[in-house]
């Protein structure tokens, strides 16, 4: 099960990229975390972890699968019965914009389930990440 959403930003590529992968501020920009740790010091790399409790949901870890650096990063997590896939993407637009493309995809046994229960929060907290991103951006 995939959820989507994406958004344009009037901002560059390294601004956006430096404000998404700021995981441990995004409470400030987002409704859709409520706090975020990163496990390790530094800039996000591949096997960074980080520790997210958002509304409605149990606190989960994520580790980086994939990293790109500015254009995104893709990280994942596990739960008994689903897999959860969360991707990043930054694409520059030819007039200096940039779209950012979110993702969350579920796999395993109760993937279906999970989707189908929690697929309008998911579609709702990928918004929010969307826009709070775009208008932190935006602001400068």
């Amino acid at each position: 099960m995939r959820f989507e959403t994406a958004t344009e930003i009037d901002a560059d590529i390294d601004t956006v990229w430096a404000v998404q992968t700021d995981i441990e501020r995004w409470p400030e920009w987002t409704p859709s975390v409520r706090t975020a740790r990163r496990g390790e010091a530094g800039p996000l790399a591949l096997g960074s972890t980080a520790r997210l409790e958002q509304p409605r949901l149990r606190p989960t870890s994520w580790r980086v699968t994939e990293i790109d650096p500015p254009r995104g990063f893709v990280w994942e997590s596990a739960s008994p019965g689903v897999r959860s896939r969360g991707e990043h993407l930054i694409v520059a637009l030819p007039d200096g914009r940039v779209r950012v493309e979110l993702a969350l995809e579920l796999t395993g046994p109760l993937a279906g389930p999970v989707g189908w229960f929690g697929g309008r929060l998911v579609r709702r907290y990928l918004r929010w990440e969307a826009d709070g991103l775009r208008r932190r951006c935006e602001a400068g």
